[in-house]
């Protein structure tokens, strides 16, 4: 004998989506709770991890470019003591400040271009852990946690996610050395001065990235 609709009272025969679509709902409203924590935690993770990143890359970019304007300069600066004695005329030097210009432009530009792809890689690296359906909390979960009433702290768990294992281990050693002496907190860095270049971080070949990004408007988000 099939009980009738817990939300209509219909009998099972009328085979409504009332339980259904209010599973649906409930769904939502948990996820809601649950997760939104989580979430922005990935977000903001991912987010400044790929800062750093376009900012390390733009950085590399701009030494590159830098590089041989300083090296234009010099060329023009001892082909005129070479020929006429003097230094350059401004306006050679006014055109290679102009183009040096240009191009840290073009290197922001590209820089700025690639955040999807350094966006989706970085989404990537997350990592979320569901439990094995054999262990005891899926298995068997306490009444309590399930009729509505709160022993202890179980009501209060959160879903948790899971940080890589280096960077667990990193600060298991912190606070072992915390315990010992205390360090001054280090001292805060501007939004472009957090570059943090390294083998993970290995900038693709120019010219990867996607061409649908304003630059103007994610220079001003960062």
């Amino acid at each position: 004998m099939d009980p009738d609709c817990a939300i209509c009272s219909q009998p099972a025969l009328a085979q409504c989506e009332c339980e259904a679509k209010g599973l649906d709902i409930a769904v939502r409203q948990a996820e809601q709770r649950m997760m939104t924590t989580v979430f922005n935690d990935i977000r903001a993770w991912v987010r400044g991890h790929a800062q750093d990143y376009i900012l390390s890359y733009f950085s590399m970019l701009t030494t590159r470019r830098k590089d041989q304007h300083a090296q234009n300069i010099h060329r023009m600066t001892e082909r005129a003591a070479y020929y006429f004695h003097a230094r350059p005329h401004p306006a050679e030097i006014a055109a290679a400040d102009a183009e040096l210009k240009r191009g840290i432009d073009e290197d922001w530009k590209a820089s700025v271009q690639r955040y999807p792809e350094v966006l989706e890689y970085f989404y990537g690296l997350v990592d979320l852990n569901l439990p094995a359906d054999d262990e005891p909390g899926v298995r068997d979960p306490p009444l309590s946690a399930l009729g509505g009433v709160a022993v202890g702290r179980e009501r209060e768990r959160k879903v948790r996610l899971r940080e890589p294992s280096e960077v667990e281990e990193r600060r298991r050693r912190r606070r072992s050395r915390e315990r010992v002496i205390t360090a001054p907190p280090p001292p805060s860095l501007g939004a472009r001065e957090r570059g943090r270049p390294g083998s993970l971080y290995a900038p693709a070949p120019m010219g990867a990235g996607y061409g649908y990004v304003t630059p103007g408007y994610m220079a001003r988000d960062m």
